[in-house]
């Protein structure tokens, strides 16, 4: 694994909005920090390296499975120790028992790795902080944008990456699935939180949608905020009045039970599937991700794998991890950090008493805390004397996986100031075909929203909203 320093190409940060990255833009004049997409580095595997990961992977994934097992037999540990409420319980249960299993497409592994060769030995082997399982985001950087890098540029032969491709097939296999359940052709609705201002879940969001219309079905967007529930007879609607028979969300379940209707929510699905006696769907919504992975994307999850799996040869995998008031107190190098939490929010790194970084803002950690043995990502240093630190994402999808982005930071904590830095596979077969690169006058033409007009009435105010904020960072 290595660091490359290269050429930026040509107008960088216009081509990658063209391209879909909205949320990268240029600093402001005197700010000295780098874009979202720099656009002048890259990782370097080699392929033994990729194999690693892919193996590391699947075994956590196995072990994820095999801890929900245990998880739905033993519900007192997720009403207590999860912070999950028990209202949430039946459907976690239900969905994560059906045969053959549908209602969840993707997820995201955080992956801590520095290289077969690195000088460390600890960093040569791979270490899994947390399963971003429910709302991972950085999608639409690690399908598109780097894959588009690499035919750009030429930097490597390959790329860990078939992401669109799997997702197509995912959509396919749980909507297939899920419409035998259902008994009827559905149309899949997508949905997003109001006023995120970067763009960043609408067009992640958006990726997810295209892939699901090319797996040949019809959908639909919604404001999270606009979904409706029906005083009549209980069940969910959309701005337009149409029941939403399946609803892909952007939006995080610990958040959504604790809102107006999260109860509702789950009584709702307890009637998917009914019909009424004259043959009318009268059932309730699939919601994706599926109820049971609210197991899965809580920070608890790797306390419970450590305390199944510590003796199984998997572990190596996995950093011990226990809840806060379990900790044993040998444990003096570690990572706190709250169950429910985001980009690096509250959690504080210390090590023999000393604090090494506090990210500490006080929006999380009411439910509680897991202290994680402290794993520092590698650190890179570039010739001005500044340290970069790259966690790897590895990305799963239908269990699989399926591809890899890379966030990098200046501090050991990896925050929503981090930039996305693409990846390619130095050695095997090149399995790409190299592309010109556009100039300023196609990069342009290819965000003008005309080229659009032929699309679905149900996508074009999310385009709208993607061309006002690519034209305000222009």
């Amino acid at each position: 694994m290595r660091r490359i320093q290269v050429d930026k190409r040509p107008n960088a940060t216009r081509l990658v909005q063209s391209q879909g990255l909205v949320y990268s833009t240029n600093p402001a004049p005197g700010d000295t920090s780098d874009p979202y997409w720099p656009d002048d580095r890259y990782y370097s595997f080699t392929s033994e390296e990729i194999a690693l990961l892919e193996k590391a992977g699947q075994d956590v994934f196995d072990m994820c499975c095999e801890a929900a097992d245990y998880l739905v037999e033993h519900p007192d540990i997720i009403t207590s120790k999860m912070a999950i409420p028990a209202f949430a319980l039946k459907q976690i249960t239900e969905s994560w028992n059906r045969e053959p299993a549908w209602g969840s497409v993707y997820g995201r592994f955080d992956v801590c790795f520095g290289g077969l060769d690195h000088p460390d030995p600890r960093l040569r082997v791979p270490k899994f902080y947390e399963f971003n399982a429910d709302t991972p985001t950085s999608l639409v950087e690690a399908a598109s944008i780097q894959w588009l890098w690499l035919e750009q540029t030429g930097h490597g032969n390959d790329q860990l990456n078939s992401l669109t491709e799997r997702l197509i097939e995912a959509w396919k296999r749980n909507l297939t699935l899920i419409e035998q359940h259902l008994g009827h052709r559905v149309k899949v609705h997508f949905a997003v939180a109001r006023g995120e201002p970067t763009g960043e879940d609408a067009m992640n969001t958006t990726l997810l949608m295209d892939t699901c219309q090319q797996a040949g079905w019809e959908t639909k967007t919604i404001l999270i905020d606009q979904i409706a529930l029906s005083r009549r007879d209980g069940r969910f609607y959309d701005q337009e009045g149409e029941h939403i028979d399946v609803i892909f969300k952007l939006y995080p379940w610990e958040y959504m039970v604790e809102q107006k209707f999260g109860e509702a929510c789950f009584r709702d699905m307890e009637n998917i599937g009914r019909r009424g006696a004259d043959g009318e769907y009268i059932g309730g919504t699939v919601w994706i991700e599926a109820p049971y992975k609210m197991l899965w994307s809580n920070k608890a999850l790797f306390a419970i794998l450590w305390q199944l799996f510590k003796d199984d040869p998997r572990s190596r995998w996995l950093l011990p991890t226990y809840f806060e008031d379990e900790a044993p107190a040998s444990l003096t190098k570690f990572a706190r950090k709250p169950i429910f939490a985001r980009e690096g929010a509250d959690v504080v790194l210390q090590a023999d008493g000393q604090v090494i970084q506090d990210a500490t803002t006080g929006d999380y950690g009411k439910e509680g805390y897991v202290v994680q043995e402290l794993a520092l990502l590698p650190e890179f240093k570039e010739e001005r004397d500044v340290s970069y630190y790259p966690v790897l994402g590895l990305w799963l999808v239908d269990g699989d996986v399926a591809g890899m982005g890379i966030r990098e930071d200046k501090t050991p904590i990896t925050t929503n100031g981090s930039m996305f830095i693409p990846h390619s596979i130095s050695d095997g077969p090149v399995n790409y075909e190299r592309q010109p690169l556009p100039d300023l006058e196609e990069i342009e033409a290819s965000l003008a929203i005309e080229q659009y007009t032929g699309v679905a009435e149900g996508t074009r105010g999310v385009l709208h909203y993607i061309e006002s904020i690519a034209s305000s960072v222009a």
